[in-house]
């Protein structure tokens, strides 16, 4: 979801109506299986637990605070700006050099465990000057979208920026993660990680001087020798707000994107900027507590509601569902449909909510995706999506509930009712045993999203050298250019040429 409205038309077609609604929490099992074990066990390091009583912070401000005050400080960035001409051909005579030594030396060598990722150490005024400028002022709650959303909870909930960056650049011996390590030599690396927090100079700098920092960061990436020997094909750009480096971005769209979603509707992205291929679609950080077994435990006899939402009714795109639901479930038993934003006390009345209810109801808003679905994991209140376009982060299987079942009167209400409390309870379960997929923290967790992000890019690894190698010989102008429009939209419209095949 984002802070501003977009006026376009969208049409959803009818879907067969399900018999059975499989909530989201069945992506999890699945998604496990099919993302950390799809490598064999021998290709992977092996992990340690930490003693999970270590404390960890998996809030936004006061882990910022403490990264501010404790190790900003202790950073020695060394600026890998670049005077002058520098020649990217030496780059790729070291980086052919190293895999054929790599191969050589192990036929089986497991390429991309761990991954090795290079980390630009920019100037300040791309990292650590618009981190204090979010510290500095997210007191201040009148700062707001023009649909009243407050602009420090917004950047708090796509700040995967910050939580990837400070995981990667602590030291080595504060590290949990095993399937990602830093690299200090570019020809070492096999992803290039751009640390431009681009959410909070869109919402905390003045408009043209946040359109000037874009053209000042893309220069200072693209001038770059592991840029130009790639075109960009290994570099990650985390961009998790709709609104992120928008002005700019068309110039960086061979880069592997940290995404909230797709927006197949192709309402924020242009047409060839984003896939599933290429790019990566990440969780946004819960703006709730999480509800753990013990929580869950005691939240269970409070628990009278059966399916609740809080949050703005009037939105565009798909989110247009909303008003729609709205006046379907309004006024129905055990069911709670509120206005509300995000803010400080929006955040206590929602998570109390979700606390008290069954099932929370997870509509489209702007954009396919909100945080409403993370904080309801978090919260053990199962999830129930209306969202025909969504795309979901760490994907597996998943059944959602179409838009056209959804309003028809009584479907969805006496679908809820109709599960058992066995049922309940076991998504519950599961519910408080993934939750932790979905929890950023300091430091970063084994099986957290940081962990998982990088187990997804690894896959992307094979796929990004064949085609960097391949750019390096094709003919520029030629027609021989390899494209990557394989990826569909996630759309529910039949297929135009089903009668011809049939």
């Amino acid at each position: 979801m984002v802070g501003k409205h977009q006026n376009h038309h969208h049409h959803t077609p009818h879907r067969p109506r399900s018999k059975t609604l499989i909530f989201t929490l069945l992506l999890f099992s699945f998604s496990l299986l099919v993302i950390l074990y799809s490598f064999s066990s021998s290709a992977l390091p092996s992990v340690s637990y930490p003693n999970q009583s270590d404390r960890t912070e998996t809030s936004f401000v006061p882990s910022l605070e403490k990264f501010l005050i404790h190790k900003a400080p202790k950073l020695s960035i060394r600026d890998d700006t670049v005077h002058g001409e520098r020649d990217d051909r030496k780059l790729d005579e070291m980086v052919f050099e190293r895999e054929n030594r790599l191969l050589n030396e192990d036929p089986v060598y497991p390429v991309g465990y761990p991954v090795k990722v290079y980390v630009y150490e920019m100037p300040k005024k791309f990292t650590l000057d618009l981190l204090w400028l979010f510290h500095n002022t997210y007191k201040e709650t009148s700062n707001a979208t023009s649909n009243g959303s407050p602009v420090h909870r917004l950047i708090e909930q796509h700040s995967v920026d910050y939580w990837l960056w400070a995981d990667l650049i602590s030291p080595e011996s504060e590290r949990r993660l095993k399937s990602v390590v830093r690299v200090h030599q570019q020809h070492e690396a096999d992803f290039f990680y751009v640390p431009f927090f681009t959410t909070i100079s869109f919402f905390l700098l003045e408009k043209q001087q946040c359109k000037a920092l874009y053209r000042e960061a893309l220069k200072w990436v693209t001038d770059q020798p592991a840029w130009k020997r790639s075109e960009g094909r290994d570099h990650i750009f985390p961009i998790h707000h709709p609104w992120s480096f928008k002005t700019v971005r068309k110039f960086v769209k061979n880069a592997i994107w940290l995404l909230p979603d797709m927006d197949s509707t192709g309402n924020w992205y242009k047409p060839g900027q984003v896939s599933l291929e290429k790019d990566l679609i990440l969780p946004y950080v819960p703006n709730v507590d999480r509800c753990d077994a013990k929580c869950l435990s005691e939240s269970a006899p409070k628990r009278t509601t059966l399916l609740f939402f809080r949050g703005r009714l009037k939105r565009n795109a798909g989110g247009k569902i909303r008003a729609k639901l709205g006046a379907e479930l309004s006024g129905v038993k055990d069911v709670i449909i509120t206005e509300g934003t995000a803010g400080e006390g929006g955040k206590f009345a929602a998570q109390g909510g979700m606390r008290r209810s069954l099932f929370c109801l997870c509509p489209a808003g702007d954009t396919p995706s909100s945080a409403r679905l993370f904080d309801a994991i978090v919260s053990g209140c199962i999830p129930v999506i209306v969202s025909d376009e969504l795309e979901l982060p760490f994907e597996g299987v998943a059944v959602i509930v179409s838009s056209s079942d959804a309003i028809q009167p009584g479907w969805l209400i006496n679908h809820l009712r109709s599960l058992t409390p066995s049922q309940v309870k076991e998504f519950q379960n599961r519910l408080v045993q993934y939750s932790r997929h979905f929890l950023y923290s300091s430091p970063a967790q084994p099986l957290g999203p940081e962990d998982l992000t990088w187990r997804m890019i690894a896959g992307k690894l094979v796929n990004i050298k064949l085609h960097t190698r391949r750019s390096q010989r094709v003919v520029k102008g030629s027609r021989s250019i390899c494209r990557c429009d394989c990826w569909r939209p996630n759309s529910t419209a039949s297929n135009p040429l089903s009668p011809l095949l049939s």
